[in-house]
């Protein structure tokens, strides 16, 4: 049995055994696309590459026997700059979007393509998870949303956008009207106290997410109920029910609102730190100046002394202030709800990592490629699979009915990456800081087939592993799958021009499963 070592760890493994499989058993994270347990190496995608007794060239673990006496280092420089460069490359080719436009630009960051799924799907409590993962008031923001995400729509090239925001609309007024509206699971208390001084939306956003994390949280507030700025939009747009509706989730969530509490002179910001492990500041239309901060604050100016100036971290949402976070209004101009929702999801994130002793870094974009600018036809590829209906109309301040969500949600493109949450390819290029520009020359257009039932197949996100092709050969099916094209343009086929589901026939969850990024991906 050949011994070895990696990473300066010693290792004895089965006669045959590769270094891959010798790094596993150690429990080191060789990343891996190509490779599947029980098929012969495929070598294609070179992000397992490592080096071998300090030879100039490096080499696929997956394919590499382990041998008596090898020194393997996985983890130096020059392999992970490899790996990096290898998955540049793969991205170079790569045709397609992980989030849709539409949620890129949505400032709350909320999954819309999944959401809209779902919607189609009948799950409506499916729907009410999503959007709640994100959004702590949804009910008011399809109401009074100013719809970004809908600037984004790729179908507003085709003809108009898809109602976003009155879908989201009708998700959230039909998860209230539930005996038991949808609630997150709250962590584990963590004994952490947060206080909140503001329970417009940013404030209330904050303790939303805060709550889900296991912290205790109080919302202080000088008027006498919740709401903040949102009090002042027209009761024609916006009910006071419906804003107490989700003030009062927030309650149920585990809130405790002090209202009629003023901070300066009923308690202080000092008292307030004291008391509490964290506070943040959403005192909502103060003018994004730090003197003005400081007033909303409490921390007025004493005579004979300067002024009090309190200055804000726009990226962590910390102050001048040790433990005492700002966000809202009161730091940023721009007074529109979602905004406002979204920033107090982002304070929220950097008051986690606070209190749990962590670098404040604030939320971590994650890794997208985009498609970009559509090459000529690739709109009508993408309306191939959506219903060609015009958008719904409703009155102003209308909401939609079951018939007309169905019938909207129809109409949504599904751009995003239907695998984005699993896809290989995107966690080891976030992972190794890939960028998914530098190797890329798009000249392959957008692709879909749709010709099986439960599968859509992407030729633009596959990497040419040959995984789907030999689980198809094993399983017999035929006529089955094979490579065409040369060099760049080799990609994976059917024979005889058949459909997918005469070529994979019941493989669907297999090919799934199996394929590392989302060329192979449910329909819904």
């Amino acid at each position: 049995m050949p011994r070895l070592t990696i990473d300066n760890q010693e290792v004895e493994v089965p006669a045959g055994a590769t270094v891959l499989d010798a790094a596993r058993q150690l429990g080191i994270d060789i990343p891996t696309l190509c490779h599947m347990p029980g098929m012969p190496p495929a070598t294609s995608c070179m992000v397992c590459v490592v080096k071998v007794n300090d030879k100039p060239r490096l080499a696929p673990s997956c394919a590499l026997k382990a041998e008596d006496g090898m020194r393997i280092q996985s983890q130096c420089d020059e392999v992970l700059e490899a790996r990096r460069v290898a998955l540049e490359l793969l991205l170079a080719e790569h045709v397609g979007d992980c989030m849709g436009p539409c949620q890129l630009i949505c400032p709350a960051g909320m999954n819309i393509p999944l959401m809209i799924r779902q919607i189609r799907a009948g799950g409506l409590e499916d729907a009410s998870v999503t959007v709640k993962r994100h959004i702590a008031l949804p009910a008011v923001l399809g109401r009074v949303c100013h719809a970004p995400c809908e600037k984004g729509c790729r179908r507003a090239q085709a003809d108009a956008a898809v109602s976003i925001c009155l879908l989201k609309r009708f998700v959230a007024d039909t998860d209230l009207a539930r005996e038991q509206p949808y609630l997150p699971v709250r962590q584990a208390t963590t004994g952490k106290k947060v206080a909140i001084v503001g329970a417009g939306p940013t404030g209330a956003s904050a303790a939303w997410h805060l709550l889900q994390e296991g912290h205790a949280v109080t919302i202080i507030d000088e008027q006498g109920r919740p709401g903040g700025m949102l009090h002042k939009i027209d009761a024609g747009q916006l009910a006071p029910d419906v804003i107490r509706a989700e003030m009062d989730l927030i309650v149920r969530l585990g809130a405790e609102f002090r209202l009629g509490c003023r901070v300066g002179a009923d308690v202080t910001l000092d008292e307030l730190c004291r008391d509490y492990d964290a506070v943040l500041l959403a005192v909502g239309e103060a003018s994004p100046s730090a003197g003005d901060l400081a007033q909303k604050a409490g921390l007025a100016p004493q005579q004979g002394k300067p002024a009090v100036r309190l200055a804000v971290d726009r990226r962590t949402f910390r102050t001048s202030l040790a433990g005492v976070f700002a966000a809202g209004g009161a730091t940023r101009a721009g007074k529109h709800a979602v905004l406002a929702v979204a920033d107090g999801q982002a304070a929220a994130c950097a008051i986690g990592q606070f209190l749990a002793g962590a670098d404040v870094t604030g939320p971590v974009k994650p890794f997208n490629v985009s498609l970009g600018k559509l090459l000529e036809g690739e709109i009508t590829a993408f309306m191939s699979s959506a219903d060609p209906a015009a958008r719904t109309q409703t009155q102003p301040h209308q909401p939609l009915s079951p018939a007309q969500a169905r019938d909207e949600s129809a109409r949504c493109l599904h751009c995003d990456c239907r695998k984005a949450d699993s896809c290989r390819l995107r966690q080891f290029s976030g992972q190794y800081g890939a960028k998914p520009a530098r190797y890329r020359n798009r000249q392959v257009a957008f692709c879909q087939r749709t010709d099986h039932p439960r599968l859509v197949y992407e030729s633009g996100k596959c990497i040419a592993c040959g995984i789907c092709i030999r689980i198809v050969e094993q399983a017999g099916q035929s006529p089955g799958l094979c490579f065409t094209g040369r060099g760049f343009g080799v990609t994976v086929s059917i024979p005889f021009n058949g459909t997918i589901e005469e070529a994979v026939g019941g493989l669907a969850d297999q090919l799934v499963s199996a394929c590392p990024t989302a060329a192979w991906a449910y329909r819904d």
